[in-house]
Order: structure tokens, then C-alpha cells, then sequence
């Protein structure tokens, strides 16, 4: 397929591809199928892990070369039909997580290593998280391994005293997002779903105007900044955030009325040849 009509399409998953509940609507499958059909590089930039990404890509019928988890931590590359870890990028959370703590004494910690597992503290097991088969942790075990990702919840509070808090900690040396919901989402330096994006885009030798990036958290702002600044698009979700929506630049309809099918229904009939 010439590079200059094959789209590399970047999907976030929760709000985007899924409803909260976790349905999916036929229109965006359909809609997912057709632009796969088109011969389109269609993939996954979701915050999720590998483990829990990895069983939605049979759902919409995906087999990208590539896929983004972890908020851009860890690449995910196929070969010869199975798929392994191109790329993972860890620090050491102890003086992150020792900062964090006394602002959110009765949050709920975890922490992602470089191979997926994942290390956790009481409460994070009451949380949905999907988190295997150990048992909870000490805080002071969770620094003891290099983390590609650290999570923190907080249940008691809402959304907007969550942000509030996470503004005064003072973050640095790493990227963090904040969660609809009061979750906190800490990554290494520098490491976003738009650095992973950079590093997809460029494996496959297509120009950053052939990126359509959809999403609708604050931890989608970094890859919409990499599509619009290379002339590619990036859309919001109708119930994204207003800073959200700002960063995109463009706007669909929200999750529930399937809005991600009328972005990919646009673009299904550009065939890649």
C-alpha cells in the first residue's frame, strides 16, 4: 500500500471503543470492520495493560502491527502471529509514590512492572481493577521494582477535588494523567500515548498527516497534540472534558450514541491502495 493512503488510526478504549458498562455498539463495529477492510492501520492507544487489552483486539477483528498500552509505556508488536513487548519504558516509583502518599493517605496504590505484573496495596482489589491472582502488598514493597506505570485511586473523592489535589502535589520527572473517575495514572518521563503514537507512526513509515487519533480522557491530550501538529486529525468523544475537546480540536458524538462509528465512517471509504 503506498504511505501516503494508508491511515494509521489510533483508538482509545474506554469511552471510545466501549461504554462504561463495557458494551460495544454494532455501529462501531461495523464501522471498526470497514475501515479495517479499507485496507487502514487500525489499533489501540489505551491506558490498559497488554493483559487487559490484548482480548479486545478479536472483538473488533484487529491484528495491527502494533499496539500502545500503558499510556505509551509498553509497545506491543505481532510477529509471526503472536505478540511480544517492542518497546517498555520503567523508572523507579519510590520517590513518586513517597511523594503522593501523604496527599492521599487512604488511597489505594499499584504498581505495573515491566513484564505486566502488577503489585498492589488493600483496596485496589475492590477497585475493578483486573488484577491477577496475588495477594496485596506492603506500601513500602511496591518501590521495590521498576514500574513502567503506578495507579492511584481514591474513591473519596470526586473528580474535581481529586484534580485539585493532584495539582498541589507538585509532580515532576514523570507524566501523569487524572481518570474520570478519582484515579491517578503516573508514567515515566516523557511517556505518553503521543510518544508511543511517534514511535508506531515511524516504524511504519507513515507521515504524521496520516493520524487520526480518537479519545476521551486528558490522558488522550499528548497523541491529539502529535496529530494536529504534523496535519493529522484528532477527535474527542462527545463526553470528553472541555480541555479535552479543546486539545482534539474536533468533536463527535458521545460514546453511548456510538460516536467513534461516525468519525471511522468518514474516513472508510479512503481505500489504501
Amino acid at each position: 500500500m503506498a504511505a501516503s493512503d494508508r491511515l494509521l488510526i489510533a483508538l482509545d478504549v474506554d469511552g471510545t471503543l466501549m461504554r462504561e458498562d463495557e458494551t460495544i455498539g454494532d455501529a462501531v463495529k461495523d464501522a471498526v470492520a470497514r475501515v479495517i477492510e479499507a485496507g487502514h492501520e487500525v489499533t489501540l492507544a489505551t491506558g490498559r495493560s497488554w493483559e487487559t487489552a490484548a482480548d479486545l483486539l478479536p472483538l473488533f477483528g484487529m491484528r495491527p502491527r502494533f499496539v500502545v498500552c500503558s499510556n505509551g509505556a509498553v509497545i506491543m508488536q505481532r510477529k509471526k502471529g503472536e505478540y511480544t513487548r517492542a518497546f517498555v519504558e520503567t523508572f523507579d516509583a519510590r520517590p513518586v509514590l513517597e511523594k503522593v502518599r501523604p496527599f492521599l493517605p487512604q488511597g489505594s496504590f499499584m504498581v505495573e512492572d515491566a513484564d505486566g505484573s502488577r503489585h498492589y496495596t488493600e483496596g485496589m482489589d475492590d477497585s475493578g481493577w483486573r488484577l491477577g491472582d496475588d495477594d496485596p502488598v506492603s506500601f513500602e514493597e511496591l518501590g521495590l521494582v521498576p514500574a513502567s506505570r503506578v495507579v492511584v485511586i481514591s474513591p473519596s473523592h470526586d473528580t474535581q477535588e481529586f484534580l485539585e489535589i493532584v495539582e498541589s502535589m507538585g509532580l515532576h520527572q514523570v507524566t501523569y494523567s487524572v481518570g474520570w473517575a478519582a484515579w491517578l495514572d503516573i508514567s515515566p518521563q516523557g511517556v505518553s500515548k503521543g510518544s508511543a503514537l511517534e514511535r508506531v507512526r515511524s516504524w511504519l513509515g507513515l507521515p504524521t498527516q496520516n493520524l487520526l487519533a480518537v479519545g476521551d480522557g486528558r490522558n488522550d491530550v499528548e497523541m491529539f497534540e502529535l496529530a494536529r501538529s504534523g496535519g493529522g486529525r484528532a477527535v474527542a468523544m462527545g463526553q470528553a472534558p472541555d480541555a479535552v475537546k479543546d486539545a482534539a480540536g474536533e468533536v463527535t458524538g458521545t460514546v453511548t450514541d456510538d460516536g467513534l462509528a461516525d468519525v471511522l465512517n468518514e474516513v472508510a471509504g479512503r481505500r489504501a491502495v
